[in-house]
């Protein structure tokens, strides 16, 4: 399951780089639920051949990262922004009644975070604790 999810990232990322029959059986396989005979069947090839593709793939999705690195480098961007995002969260909270001339500020930044989100679709991690740091 944790390998399918992986395979499921770097597919999103590299599968332009795929050709068009492993982007058609690895779409089959992983987004339709379609089981190897029914993609073999569909494609008029056997069982091993869509087994050994789909291995083929995974090894292929795997080296592009590994040479590349995007899907790391996402998740990281992804840690990044909820960290962001929770510590700003954190200093609204914080701020609030003490000093509440930087609730502008602070709403501002928000706000650019949470656009960042929208455009890019960095996925919010939630992070533990209750007062702001630093």
């Amino acid at each position: 399951m944790k390998d399918d999810v992986q395979f499921m990232k770097l597919w999103d990322l590299y599968s332009p780089l795929l050709t068009q029959t492993q982007k058609e059986i690895t779409d089959l396989y992983f987004n339709f639920d379609l089981s190897l005979g029914e993609i073999a069947e569909q494609k008029g090839v056997s069982r091993q051949s869509v087994s050994d593709c789909l291995q083929k793939c995974r090894k292929q999705l795997e080296k592009y990262e590994e040479k590349l690195g995007f899907c790391e480098m996402l998740d990281s961007v992804s840690r990044e922004y909820s960290a962001y995002m929770t510590e700003t969260e954190r200093w609204i909270a914080h701020t609030e009644k003490t000093y509440p001339q930087m609730q502008d500020a602070l709403n501002d930044l928000q706000r650019r975070l949470h656009a960042l989100h929208e455009e890019f679709g960095v996925e919010v991690i939630e992070l533990s604790g209750d007062e702001p740091q630093g």
